[in-house]
C-alpha cells in the first residue's frame, strides 16, 4: 500500500538530515547533498543565533545575521578591550554560538574571552573552511562561516580543559629545553672535532659525568691529556690511556670560545629544566587525587629499573600521574613515564571526549587513509601528523622490537610482514587503544593493576570471570605471567585467555 502524499511529505520532513553533519552516516550525508543540489533547496536551521569570525593577526571580522544589526559585519582589533567589546556586541545581537577558524595561536585569546562571556564557541579546522568559491575576502570569509554554522555543517574541534592545558604548557616547555640542550651538545662535539679532540671515539655521551668533567677542566685551562684523562669515571669502558690519546689536539682560541659558549648554554638549559621539574611537581601535587587511596603498583621489571634516566624528570613523575589520573599507564608494555606524560598532557585523563578507541586513533591520525568508491579501495594515502602523542607512541612502538611480551611478538610479526615504517605506525595505533581503554574505564574505579577487562570488547559473563580471576602465574607456551601481556587482541583470543585463566584457577 503506497503512502499518501501527506504521509510522504511528513516522512521527508522527519529525515535524519536535521542532525549535525558529523553525526550522520554516509547514506544520510548523500541524501543531504542530493537535497542541496535539487531545485528545492531547503536546509534546516540548526543554530539560528550563530555568528562567524574571521581570525587575523591585527583585526578580526565578525558577521552576524543581517536581521540582528544594521551593520552585520564589523571589524574589531586584537587588544583585550576590543575583544571584550566584540563579546558585548555579540551578546547585544542575541548571538549564542560562534564559529571561527583555528588560525595559528591568534584564536586563543578570542576563544577564552568569548567563552568567559557565556558564548558557545566552535573551533573549526581551516582545512574545512578554505573551499569558498570565487575571490575570498575577510568579510566573505566571516559570512561564509556564519552561514554554514547556521545549518550545522561545521565540526567542533577538541580543546583540552584548563587543567590539562596548564600541564601541557609546562611539559612542552620542558621538551623544548631538552631539544635545546641536545643542540648545544652537538655544537660542542663539532668544536671538539675541529680541534681534533676525538672524545666521541671513547665516550658515548658528552653530557655524562666524564664528558662534563673533561670539558670543564679544558675551559678552566687544563691542556695536559693525561691529567684530563684522570677524570674518567670507572664505568667508562675506555682506559685512561685511550682517553689521553684522544685528547691530543690543536687548541684554537676561537673554537675554545665556541666551546665555552655552548657549555654555558647547556648548563643554562639544565637549570631551566630543573625549574620546570619543580613547577610541574608542584602543579601535580595540587591536583585532585583520583586514585581514591589505591596504592601505586611496584615496578619490578628489570629493564625499567636499569634504564638510564637521561633527561627524565628528577622527581616522582610516575606517582604524580597516578595520583592525577587514578591509572598507572606505565604498566603497559612499551609505555614509560615519559610517554605516559605526553599522552596525559596532550589528551587529558578524561577519554570520554572520544566515543570509541577508533575515534581516538583517528584523532591521532594513526589510522589508514583509504579512498573508497563503489565499495572498492581506489587508493591509499598517508596521514602526516606532528601530534606529540603520535610521535611518542611511534617511539614507544619501535622499542618493542626486543620485548619478550605479546606486544613485542606482534610488532615483530608486523615488521616481517609490512616492513619497519608501516609496522611502527600500525603498532602505535594498537598502543593508542590501551591508554584510551585504561583511562576511560578507570575514571570512576581506579585499580592497582591494568587488567584486560578494561577493553570494551569483552562483555558479559566472560568479563565477570576475568574480573574475578585476573591473574595467573604463567602461560604454558611462554612461561610468562599474564601481567606482562597488556594487549588482548581480538575477542576470540581474549576469550581463550579467559578460559585458560579459569581452568588454571580451578
Amino acid at each position: 500500500m503506497k503512502p499518501k502524499p501527506q504521509e510522504k511529505n511528513r516522512k521527508a520532513s522527519n529525515h535524519p538530515t536535521q542532525h549535525h553533519w558529523h553525526e550522520m552516516n554516509r547514506k544520510q550525508r548523500r541524501e543531504m547533498m542530493r537535497q542541496i543540489q535539487s531545485e528545492d533547496v531547503s536546509l534546516e536551521v540548526v543554530h539560528p543565533d550563530a555568528a562567524g569570525i574571521d581570525i587575523g593577526n591585527e583585526f578580526h571580522y565578525v558577521a552576524v545575521p543581517p536581521s540582528r544589526d544594521s551593520q552585520p559585519v564589523r571589524r574589531f582589533g586584537c587588544t583585550t578591550a576590543e575583544l571584550k567589546a566584540m563579546a558585548a556586541w555579540l551578546k547585544q545581537c542575541g548571538i549564542c554560538t560562534v564559529a571561527m577558524q583555528s588560525t595559528g595561536v591568534y584564536w586563543v585569546a578570542v576563544y577564552d574571552i568569548l567563552e568567559a562571556a557565556g558564548l558557545e564557541v566552535y573551533l573549526v579546522n581551516a582545512r574545512d573552511t578554505k573551499n569558498l568559491p570565487g575571490r575570498k575576502t575577510d568579510v566573505q570569509e566571516s559570512q561564509w562561516l556564519m552561514k554554514l554554522h547556521t545549518y550545522g555543517l561545521w565540526r567542533n574541534s577538541f580543546r583540552r580543559s584548563q587543567e590539562i592545558r596548564v600541564m601541557r604548557t609546562y611539559w612542552r616547555q620542558r621538551n623544548d629545553l631538552v631539544q635545546s640542550a641536545g643542540r648545544h651538545i652537538q655544537r660542542m662535539q663539532k668544536a671538539l672535532t675541529q680541534m681534533n679532540l676525538q672524545l666521541a671515539n671513547v665516550l658515548s655521551d658528552l653530557s655524562g659525568t666524564t664528558g662534563q668533567a673533561i670539558i670543564k677542566a679544558i675551559l678552566a685551562g687544563e691542556r695536559d691529556p693525561h691529567k684530563l684523562a684522570q677524570f674518567r669515571d670507572p664505568r667508562v669502558k675506555a682506559s685512561e690511556e685511550q682517553i689521553a690519546q684522544s685528547l691530543e689536539g690543536n687548541w684554537q682560541p676561537d673554537l675554545l670560545f665556541v666551546l665555552k659558549q655552548e657549555q654555558a648554554g647547556y648548563e643554562f638549559c639544565q637549570k631551566q629544566m630543573a625549574e620546570c621539574d619543580r613547577q610541574l611537581q608542584q602543579y601535580l601535587q595540587q591536583r585532585e587525587d583520583r586514585s581514591q587511596g589505591a596504592p601505586l603498583p611496584e615496578e619490578k621489571r628489570k629493564e625499567r629499573l636499569r634504564k638510564k634516566k637521561g633527561n627524565a624528570p628528577q622527581f616522582g613523575l610516575r606517582e604524580g600521574l597516578f595520583r592525577m589520573t587514578g591509572t598507572d599507564l606505565t604498566r603497559i608494555d612499551g609505555i614509560d613515564v615519559m610517554t605516559a606524560t605526553a599522552i596525559i598532557s596532550e589528551a587529558g585523563w578524561d577519554m570520554s571526549k572520544w566515543k570509541t578507541e577508533d575515534h581516538f586513533v583517528s584523532w591521532l591520525r594513526l589510522c589508514p587513509d583509504k579512498r573508497i568508491s563503489g565499495n572498492k579501495i581506489i587508493g591509499k594515502g598517508r596521514l602526516p601528523t606532528n601530534n606529540p602523542i603520535s610521535v611518542a607512541l611511534k617511539m614507544a612502538a619501535s622499542t618493542l622490537r626486543l620485548s619478550k611480551t605479546y606486544l613485542g611478538a606482534q610488532f615483530r610479526r608486523l615488521r616481517t610482514k609490512l616492513g619497519a615504517p608501516v609496522a611502527i605506525k600500525a603498532m602505535a595505533a594498537k598502543l593508542a587503544r590501551l591508554p584510551h581503554a585504561a583511562l576511560r574505564h578507570e575514571i570512576h574505579g581506579p585499580r592497582s593493576r591494568l587488567l584486560p577487562t578494561q577493553t570494551p570488547r569483552i562483555t558479559g559473563p566472560a568479563a565477570q570471570v576475568e574480573s574475578r580471576q585476573p591473574w595467573i602465574q604463567s602461560h604454558p607456551n611462554t612461561g610468562r605471567g599474564l601481567a606482562s601481556r597488556s594487549f588482548w587482541g581480538a575477542p576470540a583470543t581474549a576469550l581463550r585467555w579467559l578460559y585458560f585463566s579459569a581452568s588454571v584457577k580451578r
